[in-house]
C-alpha cells in the first residue's frame, strides 16, 4: 500500500485539497483488469478506524489517523487507543481481511454502551460477545461476514440473500440491528444480538437494491434500487411508509441528514433531490448538468451520480459523479461551493468529526480530501437539536411564528 501526501486545509468555498492517496499493492496472482474496484469506504463512528474494500476480495482496516506525515495537523481522530495509552496497550495495527468474495458493502457498528452490554449478556447468555467494534462486509455471493475490528477475527457468516449484497447499514443507537440491500431485490433485517438471526425480509423493489440508509433517530429506512423512485420504510414495524417519486432515471444512493429531518437521493439522471421524509415533499433539486446544456442521450451517462453523503454537522453535501468531479454543496445553495477532480469515482463518505472526505475509485484507490470546516450557527444548532426528536408535523403544530416553522422544517431555501 502506498500513500501520497498533500498539505493544506479547506474553509467553506475553497477547492478541496488532496491530503493522501492509498493504493493497493499488486500481487502477481491477481488479474488487475477486473474486480479491483473500491465499491465502499467507511469510517468507524468514533473515527478511530477506516475500512476500504480495495478489490479482489480484500478489505483493509486502517487505524485512524494515518501516519503523521500524511495528514496535516488538526485532522486527528478521537481514537480509543493511542501510542500513549496510559494502560500500556499497544497501538492498533492495520489488518487485512480476506473475505473470499468481491466486497461490495461495508458498515461499522456503533460502540455498544456499557449498560447495553450487561443487558445482552443477561438476556442472551449463549450469544456471541459483541461488546466490541465490528465491521460487516457484503459479498458477491450474497453472504455477509461479520468481523471483530480490534482482532480481525471472523465472528459470523450471515446467509439468506440470493445475489450480491450491495450495501449495509447498522442502526445508530447501538442495538446491533443490521440492514442489508441486495441485487436479489430485497432488504433483510438481521439481529446480531441473536447470533445474526434474520428477523425480516422487505420486498417491494422491482430492480437491484443499490443502497440503504437508516435515519439517525432509527425511525426510518430508505432504500434505493434501479428505479426512478425510492422506498421509505418504518424501522419500528418494518412496513412501507411511502414511495418517493421524482427522478427520471435509476436512483443509486441515499442519505439522511444528522437530525433525520432531510433525505437526499442521487440518480443516474444527474440530479440530487432533497426530500422531507416525513411528508414526502420535494424541497430542492441539485442539478449536476444544467437543463439547457443537457443532451440526455449523451450527458446522462457522462454525469451519472454515484454517491451522495451529508456532512456530520448537516451543513454540506458531497457528491461523486461519472464526470470525474467530487462536488461539495452548501445546504442552502443550488450550486456547488467547491469542486475537486477525481477519476473513476464510485463512493464517498465524511470523517465523523468533519474536515475530511474519503472517496473510492474503480482503480481500487482511496483518496482523502479536505472538506469545509465551519462552526455551525446557533440557529442551526438549535434546529438540529429540535429536529432530532420532532417530526415535521410536530413542528407545524407548535404555537410559534410561521417563519420559525419554515426555518425548522428547512423551507427557507
Amino acid at each position: 500500500m502506498e500513500a501520497r501526501p498533500s498539505a493544506g486545509g479547506a474553509e467553506a468555498g475553497e477547492v478541496p485539497l488532496l491530503l493522501a492517496e492509498l493504493k493497493p499493492g499488486r500481487p502477481h496472482q491477481f488479474d488487475w483488469k477486473s474486480s479491483c474496484e473500491t465499491w465502499s469506504v467507511a469510517f468507524s463512528p468514533d473515527g478511530s478506524w477506516f475500512a476500504w474494500s480495495q478489490g479482489h476480495c480484500i478489505v483493509k482496516l486502517i487505524p485512524w489517523p494515518l501516519e503523521e506525515q500524511f495528514v496535516p495537523r488538526g485532522f486527528e481522530a478521537k481514537s480509543r487507543t493511542s501510542k500513549t495509552d496510559p494502560k500500556g496497550r499497544s497501538s492498533p495495527k492495520e489488518k487485512t481481511l480476506d473475505c473470499g468474495q468481491i466486497v461490495w458493502g461495508l458498515a461499522f457498528s456503533p460502540w455498544p454502551s456499557p449498560p447495553s452490554r450487561k443487558l445482552w449478556a443477561r438476556v442472551y447468555p449463549q450469544a456471541l460477545d459483541f461488546s466490541c467494534l465490528i465491521l460487516a462486509t457484503g459479498l458477491n455471493d450474497g453472504q455477509i461476514k461479520i468481523w471483530e475490528v480490534q482482532t480481525g477475527r471472523l465472528l459470523l457468516n450471515l446467509s439468506g440473500h440470493q445475489d450480491v449484497v450491495r450495501d449495509l447499514s447498522f442502526t445508530p443507537n447501538g442495538n446491533l440491528i443490521l440492514v442489508s440491500a441486495s441485487r436479489d431485490k430485497t432488504l433483510r433485517i438481521w439481529d446480531l444480538n441473536k447470533d445474526g438471526k434474520q428477523i425480516q425480509v422487505l420486498s417491494g423493489h422491482l430492480q437491484w437494491v443499490y443502497c440503504c440508509s437508516i435515519s439517525p433517530d432509527c425511525s426510518m429506512l430508505c432504500s434505493a434500487a434501479g428505479e426512478k423512485s425510492v422506498l421509505l420504510w418504518s424501522m419500528r414495524s418494518y412496513t412501507l411508509i411511502r414511495k418517493l417519486e421524482g427522478h427520471q432515471s435509476s436512483v443509486v444512493s441515499c442519505d439522511f441528514s444528522p437530525d433525520s429531518a432531510l433525505l437526499v437521493t442521487a440518480s443516474y439522471d444527474t440530479s440530487v433531490i432533497m426530500w422531507d421524509p416525513y411528508t414526502g415533499e420535494k424541497l430542492r433539486t441539485l442539478q449536476h448538468v444544467l437543463d439547457s446544456q443537457l443532451d440526455y442521450a449523451r450527458d446522462v451517462h457522462a454525469s451519472s451520480l454515484r454517491s451522495v453523503r451529508f456532512s456530520p454537522e448537516g451543513l454540506y453535501l458531497a457528491t461523486v459523479a461519472d464526470d470525474r468531479l467530487l462536488r461539495i454543496w452548501a445546504l442552502e445553495l443550488r450550486t456547488p461551493v467547491a469542486f475537486a477532480p477525481m477519476t473513476n469515482g464510485l463512493c464517498c463518505t465524511f470523517f465523523p468529526h468533519g474536515g475530511i472526505i474519503a472517496t473510492g475509485t474503480r482503480d481500487g484507490h482511496v483518496q482523502f480530501w479536505t472538506a469545509p470546516r465551519v462552526l455551525s450557527s446557533l440557529k442551526h444548532l438549535c434546529r438540529k437539536a429540535l429536529r432530532s426528536f420532532l417530526t415535521t408535523y410536530q413542528v407545524l403544530a407548535l404555537p410559534i411564528p410561521k417563519k420559525m416553522k419554515e426555518f425548522l422544517t428547512y423551507r427557507t431555501f
